[in-house]
């Protein structure tokens, strides 16, 4: 600790403090300030300014400066010199060296050995990720080209069900165009020969009868499915092929009749077309070998289930004349 402080401060520098008349040469070269003393130490610290060397050469003069800044600079550097000495004064005369030594751990076996296995497992872990996630990459690969080759077939599948329906249409009509043909040349023919037999005079049917007993029955059920749907092989209660249709309506009255329309015509005695009863089994084609039946109805009308475009129907003779007809009742 300073238990004293520098207490007069005099600077004699280029001039300063001395007449005009006084020479350079008188200027003392140092100024000393009063002592200064640590505690515990009697011993004077004395601060010595040196003068230039050159300061009683008038032409190195430097310009006056004013007396108290002087004074102020020279105080600071006797505090930053007496701070040093302090310092010094502080610290231990004789330090005792350092002997003490800190001893580094180290790994043993078993630790040595615990973090290899940790190595290890975190690369055999690594390698484990690493595989999952190219496993899950192939995965999704495989799935996204599996739904496309499906979209894909689903199209094909798609394109070959049009195709086919539309063959099927086109070959259903013309099924019905050449029908239709067939029909109008039999009748044609048919129509010839009639009027050869009989001196040229056409079919007669304003005699027919009305329906009575089990006739009335098939006619009855006949008339009541006009407006059903016409479905190849179906046999009702809704839709209805040819013969299907007369098989039912004859089911009315008791009797069984075969399934397929060649043979329904093979059955029964053949009846003349001037002669026609409700109930008769009017056929097209040769009687053994029918391609279609219907039942006529009486005042010279037919109920048949025709085809897909126009269902089940009750038509007149005149529309398409049939083959021939037979009498099973």
């Amino acid at each position: 600790m300073i238990t004293a402080m520098i207490t007069t401060v005099r600077i004699v520098r280029y001039g300063v403090n001395k007449a005009r008349t006084e020479p350079d040469s008188r200027i003392p070269s140092a100024t000393v300030a009063q002592p200064t003393f640590l505690e515990g130490n009697r011993e004077a610290l004395i601060a010595v300014v040196l003068m230039s060397h050159t300061a009683h050469i008038p032409s190195h003069r430097k310009p006056r400066r004013n007396a108290s800044k002087l004074a102020l600079r020279a105080g600071v550097a006797g505090g930053v010199l007496s701070t040093i000495a302090v310092a010094g004064a502080a610290g231990p005369a004789h330090a005792e060296p350092v002997t003490e030594t800190i001893e580094m751990p180290t790994l043993n076996a078993d630790l040595s050995a615990n973090l290899s296995s940790a190595v290890a497992a975190s690369a055999e872990a690594t390698q484990q990720i690493a595989l999952d996630q190219e496993l899950q990459t192939q995965e999704n690969a495989a799935a996204a080209k599996a739904a496309k080759e499906a979209k894909t077939a689903k199209a094909e599948a798609e394109r070959k069900a049009e195709a086919e329906a539309k063959r099927k249409a086109e070959a259903q009509a013309k099924a019905e165009a050449a029908e239709r043909a067939s029909r109008s040349a039999e009748r044609t023919t048919l129509s010839a020969s009639a009027g050869s037999d009989d001196g040229g005079s056409s079919f007669d049917i304003s005699g027919s009868s009305q329906a009575t007993g089990s006739a009335a029955a098939i006619v009855d059920f006949a008339r009541a499915q006009v407006g059903d749907a016409y479905v190849m092989g179906s046999t009702g209660p809704n839709s209805w092929d040819c013969s299907g249709l007369v098989q039912a309506a004859y089911r009315q009255a008791g009797i069984e009749l075969p399934r397929v329309s060649g043979d329904q015509s093979s059955r029964g005695t053949s009846v003349s077309l001037d002669d026609l009863q409700p109930g008769d089994i009017l056929y097209w084609g040769s009687r053994s070998d029918s391609y279609h039946v219907a039942i006529y109805v009486g005042g010279g009308n037919y109920v048949g289930a025709q085809n897909p475009s126009t269902g089940v129907v009750e038509r007149s003779l005149d529309y398409d004349m049939p083959s021939g007809a037979v009498r099973v009742l």
